[in-house]
């Protein structure tokens, strides 16, 4: 079943394997978010996808990663520090 996780980020298991992409494309999520860590502008990132995606359309996926990331950040502790 296809599920609309934001305006426009999808999930489709008919639509590479269900992992989150933007919605009307075959763009992962993932990789617009590697692109964003790596330093790249969002201008490059649009153009690099032919205006496929949007400012709007990043803007989300970044909002959407950071509330997971706050939600489940116990999961990515290196190692518990003293107090």
């Amino acid at each position: 079943m296809a599920m609309l996780v934001g305006r426009y980020i999808i999930t489709d298991p008919n639509i590479c394997h269900g992992k989150p992409t933007f919605r009307g494309t075959r763009i992962f999520v993932e990789d617009v978010l590697e692109q964003i860590s790596s330093g790249m502008a969002w201008e490059s990132i649009i153009e690099e996808w032919h205006g496929s995606i949007s400012n709007e359309a990043i803007a989300e996926a970044l909002q959407l990663a950071s509330r997971a990331f706050i939600e489940h950040v116990e999961d990515y502790v290196l190692e518990p520090l003293a107090a």
